[in-house]
């Protein structure tokens, strides 16, 4: 589990495909992960596979190369980096799991004095997800949607994440990784189902 606070700016060294998926290799300055250690880059959960000085190696599932932007990545590009949350570590951002939902293009991304507008393309099926002033993790960012509109969202981007994240580097056009928010998700499940008399079930359960 993730928080979406990013920790570091990674650098691709390689992307390597082949008929099983692939190797993504980082470098980093991250001296604490170790091999089986979950990381998240562009919010796609990883598991590192292979660590070499600075450099840390994930393997890619054909599901994660069809599901995320990973797949695009070439040699200089920067990522998202955040290790996985400690028990002990104050929850900031949001409950993020590094299971990436689907990608999307960003529409435009303009300043607004020293902030930033970010808007960023909603596939129809995926509108119920979002509310206005929810959570959701972009490229593994936690941020806040502004707006939703029919088709997109609209998100403030602070300075601080702006410098902090390759946030700085998209452009419209640009493909991201969604994230939507966990909690949202089990609200629309458990509504969706329309089971009568389940609150009862519960009442009478715990009571």
């Amino acid at each position: 589990m993730f928080t979406g606070l990013i920790e570091e700016l990674g650098e691709v060294e390689s992307l390597r495909r082949d008929s099983r998926g692939g190797v993504l290799e980082v470098r980093c300055s991250f001296r604490d992960v170790k091999i089986g250690d979950s990381v998240a880059v562009n919010g796609a959960c990883l598991t590192a596979v292979e660590v070499r000085g600075e450099t840390v190696a994930f393997d890619l599932s054909p599901e994660t190369l069809e599901r995320t932007n990973l797949r695009y990545l070439k040699r200089g590009d920067l990522v998202n980096l955040e290790r996985a949350l400690r028990a002990d570590s104050r929850l900031g951002g949001h409950f993020v799991l590094g299971h990436v939902d689907f990608t999307a293009r960003i529409v435009s991304f303009r300043s607004l004095g020293e902030h930033r507008e970010l808007v960023i393309e909603i596939p129809s099926d995926q509108r119920k997800f979002f509310v206005e002033k929810g959570s959701v993790a972009i490229d593994g960012i936690s941020l806040t949607v502004n707006y939703v509109r029919e088709g997109s969202i609209s998100i403030n981007v602070i300075p601080h994440t702006y410098e902090s994240t390759n946030l700085k580097t998209r452009r419209p056009g640009d493909l991201v990784n969604v994230e939507v928010d966990i909690l949202g998700k089990y609200v629309v499940n458990y509504l969706s189902r329309g089971e009568e008399g389940l609150d009862q079930k519960l009442t009478e359960f715990f009571g």
